[in-house]
């Protein structure tokens, strides 16, 4: 049984995510919580006798008129939450009590600048949140991946429970992978990359073989550089470990307009420990 995360702002990136959530898992048995979380800074809440946002009210009505709509799944049960307090400790708190998998979110909310791939929120429980994060925006298609990316420097050593979340998506999407390593000029490893390349290339020979293959890339500018892979390979999903945020920050932050509308439209799996 899975447990797994949705929040949600009821905006088209929250209901596409869930919507992706329950295609990838679509022959798996899951609990789905979503969870509507209310900022208490938030002085336009009215309440109702029992203390429960009356908008949010309606809204949930309306929201569980569209899981109706989707396609019925004995393997999948729905339970709504509602919260109140710190997005993020909401977040952390709710993944502890229910024993959260993955955590399944839209890449921004209704208030987030366009400009952006990732809303504040979504980036605070990438980074600040000890549990796998799955981030899907409103122009990800609602399909199981065929083929999936792994950026890489190389610089971090792959641990057990990284390349166990790895195996499981690779698993149930029936996807290739391809191991990407972007640089800048010719390659040339040190001690420890070379290392920790070996071990990930022994451990996907032993699990994936003829279903993974590790590429090297070459250019000036890695944003560009892995929107071209993305578009030229038909990579239909990303995942990178969280702790490798040097690489995370290069490839997602202050995108140009191109790189915005090609990674915006893959989904990012962000691996944690």
């Amino acid at each position: 049984m899975k447990h797994i995360l949705i929040p949600t702002d009821f905006s088209a990136n929250s209901w596409n995510a869930l919507k992706y959530a329950a295609c990838l898992y679509g022959y798996d048995q899951c609990t789905f919580y979503v969870l509507y979380v209310e900022e208490l800074s938030d002085k336009s809440v009215n309440k109702d006798s029992i203390g429960a946002p009356l908008p949010i009210h309606k809204k949930l009505n309306l929201f569980f008129e569209q899981l109706a709509q989707l396609k019925s799944n004995f393997l999948h049960q729905f339970i709504t939450l509602r919260d109140y307090g710190n997005f993020t400790d909401i977040i952390k708190k709710t993944v502890d009590e229910k024993k959260i998998d993955l955590i399944i979110m839209g890449a921004k909310g209704t208030s987030n600048y366009e400009h952006t791939i990732f809303g504040r929120n979504t980036v605070n429980v990438i980074t600040k949140v000890p549990c796998n994060v799955l981030v899907v925006s409103a122009k990800v298609s609602i399909k199981k991946p065929s083929k999936i990316g792994f950026p890489t420097d190389y610089n971090i050593f792959y641990t057990y429970p990284i390349l166990k979340s790895l195996t499981e998506v690779l698993q149930i999407s029936n996807a290739t992978l391809d191991v990407v390593h972007v640089t800048q000029a010719k390659t040339n490893f040190s001690n420890t990359q070379i290392a920790n390349k070996a071990y990930l290339h022994d451990y996907l020979k032993e699990m994936f073989t003829g279903f993974h293959c590790f590429k090297e890339i070459q250019g000036l500018n890695i944003k560009e550089t892995i929107t071209t892979y993305l578009t030229d390979n038909s990579v239909e999903m990303l995942t990178m470990a969280a702790k490798n945020i040097n690489l995370f920050q290069q490839l997602f932050f202050n995108p140009s307009k191109s790189q915005l509308n090609h990674q915006s439209s893959v989904p990012l799996l962000v691996l944690h420990e």
